[in-house]
């Protein structure tokens, strides 16, 4: 029996999903949906390549309810920007949850894993971060550092943006881009501490594999979310930052104890003064509002499977509500 496969490119991907609230409560559902512990989501799948300075990631989630399910393929090859061509690229792969037959390739080039990334910032920022912010800053200069600030200002809207880099110049453009983008004032940090100390928000988004930040600089009322650690091996945060924090979410515990910023505190051997709770669990709980105004939280962020199928389903029912993408008979 024929029968159809969609084909998205990503034009067509990026003109049926931009990164907006839509974007955000499909990602943060797909979070709850997680807490509920029927989801089933198998260990990430990830190859790290270092003689081509690249890794390769395979995520992927079933979640009930949801009428389809997506495997995404996430390479990145950190060197090619000096080809000329981009550092991420991949591809998704939708499947019918009632069938197993594929129903859509998404070959957004990595935009939609971007895009659900960016999202789950701004989830963590609207459960966690104070309800004012005045100040967000973030540490990083590249594409997710300027969609980590756009998202986070659609649920805080901060009045003034820093952003530090290692690169004076491109921390220049990445402010530049952000202060366009959002109509704000956004100024280039002297130093990591100096970003910390004057922003209520922070976001770190870089591959470091040295701490970034330090317990010494935190302060009430602060609220960090790390993108970065996404690889076995990566660490943005001093790992004391953890268990001096009043509250320490994670989007995956198993993940982020082989992958994320947890990883670097068992390592270090504070495991046992950290309680870790779940993204997810603490939707479920309805705790989802920082306690009071001076609390400090952290969220590690690791990416998850059930973002990817959540931002893949969205983005096939967005297309075809639209017009988009190609019909292939099979």
């Amino acid at each position: 029996m024929a029968r159809d496969v969609t084909i998205l490119s990503e034009a067509d991907l990026r003109q049926a999903v931009p990164l907006d609230l839509a974007a955000i409560d499909c990602v943060e559902r797909a979070f709850f949906a997680l807490g509920g512990g029927k989801v089933v989501m198998p260990p990430v799948l990830s190859m790290a390549l270092p003689e081509v300075h690249g890794e390769v990631d395979v995520k992927t989630a079933y979640i009930p309810g949801f009428d389809s399910f997506a495997i995404k393929v996430s390479p990145g090859f950190f060197n090619n920007p000096s080809l000329g061509l981009p550092s991420l690229n991949g591809l998704m792969i939708l499947f019918s949850a009632h069938t197993g037959l594929v129903e859509a390739l998404l070959l957004d080039n990595g935009y939609l894993t971007d895009i659900r990334t960016a999202a789950a910032g701004a989830v963590a920022a609207r459960r966690l971060a104070p309800a004012q912010v005045e100040t967000a800053g973030v540490i990083g200069t590249g594409v997710q550092a300027r969609l980590q600030m756009q998202a986070a200002h659609l649920v805080r809207p901060f009045r003034r943006g820093l952003v530090w880099g290692r690169d004076r110049d491109r921390a220049e453009a990445c402010a530049a881009d952000i202060a366009e983008t959002l109509g704000i004032e956004v100024t280039v940090a002297a130093s990591p501490e100096t970003l910390v100390s004057g922003a209520q928000l922070v976001i770190t988004t870089t591959p470091a594999r040295t701490p970034l930040l330090a317990a010494d600089w935190l302060h009430p009322g602060l609220h960090i979310t790390a993108m970065g650690s996404d690889q076995a091996g990566k660490s943005e945060l001093d790992p004391q930052i953890l268990a001096q924090a009043d509250r320490y979410v994670c989007d995956r515990l198993s993940q982020c104890e082989t992958m994320g910023e947890l990883a670097s505190a068992l390592a270090a051997g504070i495991g046992s003064t950290i309680a870790p709770i779940e993204l997810g669990t603490l939707l479920q709980a309805g705790d989802s509002i920082r306690r009071d105004a001076t609390e400090i939280t952290v969220c590690d962020l690791t990416g998850t499977g059930v973002q990817d199928t959540a931002i893949a389903t969205l983005a096939r029912e967005a297309a075809l509500r639209r017009g988009l993408g190609t019909t292939l008979g099979i």
